[in-house]
């Protein structure tokens, strides 16, 4: 937790109420300078289970989240480690739920995206677009039944490893500055033979993970190109598809209308029942559907400036830190 005073209350409900029993709950405070470690102490006091520790300072080179997770299971006994975000909140049985996949699926790491609160405006248009991304683009039998790394997506705000092979293949540590860790660390526990499971969560944990746009465009920002490896030809790509098959569509549609031949509103149509499936099997609000093309839009607008500042080598900024 990082100046997560409007979270801590939320989350610590969520570990309270778990009905998973053999947990111990440690909760890192990352140099908070608001009232997080006031709140932290006065919901988790009388309860053993909590142990709250404070952050060290960031040493050079390493990413803030990525250097948190180093910390947090350093101080760690259980057979099996569960990293949650501070905005995160979930079911009861949600910790039961993943360990039982985890388990069954004979897997060292089980990930998920959850079901997001969108409150923003522009929140609405690109949260949405990480189960879109995935569930679109991912051949999702490939990442979890193969050890094709380039086939791999997971998400830090759900990651549930097993102890022993999380420290075999040495941690967080092995991506200490990686913008990207999630991604990254599903990849290196895959090059060491290990087994990714990336679970439909959606049902049982949910996350707001962001109250303002200005909030939003920071927080993507420093992932898009990221997540794309750096690559300027695979941004080009993106550019070129989502323009041609989820942009230019409305304007179809919009000729159709006009003219009278209703056949080009067919193209909006499929993307929007396209857009609308995947709402459905997400858990997200139905009638985000048919903001598909501003989606589409939002989206590349973020990637191409992620990629202008990664040129000019301007850092990214993040809760206060800088990164390049």
């Amino acid at each position: 937790m990082r100046n997560e005073e409007r979270n801590v209350a939320t989350l610590i409900k969520s570990l309270k109420n778990s009905t998973y029993r053999h947990s111990e709950f440690i909760i890192l405070n990352d140099q908070s300078t608001d009232g997080t470690q006031q709140i932290l102490t006065q919901e988790t006091a009388g309860d053993s289970r909590f142990k709250i520790i404070m952050g060290k300072e960031l040493p050079k080179g390493w990413i803030g989240k990525v250097h948190a997770c180093h910390q947090l299971q350093q101080e760690a006994s259980g057979d099996y480690l569960l990293f949650v975000d501070a905005d995160v909140r979930f079911r009861p049985k949600a910790i039961d739920q993943s360990l039982a996949l985890l388990q069954r699926k004979k897997a060292q790491l089980l990930t998920g995206f959850p079901a997001f609160d969108v409150s923003p405006f522009l929140s609405k248009l690109l949260v949405p677009m990480l189960h879109f991304l995935v569930l679109f683009h991912l051949p999702i039998f490939l990442a979890n039944h193969t050890k094709f790394k380039a086939a791999t997506a997971a998400n830090g705000m759900w990651m549930m490893f097993e102890s022993a092979s999380y420290r075999k293949m040495g941690g967080h540590a092995t991506v200490y500055n990686s913008l990207v860790e999630d991604v990254h660390i599903a990849r290196k526990i895959k090059e060491h033979d290990y087994k990714v499971v990336l679970a439909n969560i959606t049902m049982s944990v949910k996350c707001r993970m962001y109250d303002t746009n200005a909030e939003v465009w920071e927080g993507f920002l420093k992932n898009s190109y990221a997540g794309i490896g750096r690559s300027p030809l695979m941004a080009l790509l993106l550019i070129l598809f989502y323009s041609i098959f989820y942009i230019l569509p409305p304007f179809l549609a919009i000729y159709g209308i006009v003219s009278g031949l209703y056949m080009w509103m067919v193209p909006y149509a499929l993307t929007v029942a396209q857009r609308w499936y995947i709402d459905m099997v997400t858990n997200q609000r139905w009638y985000l559907a048919f903001l598909i093309p501003l989606q589409a839009l939002a989206m590349l607008a973020v990637l191409t400036q992620s990629m202008r500042k990664s040129f000019k080598k301007q850092a990214y900024s993040w809760k206060g830190r800088h990164y390049s």
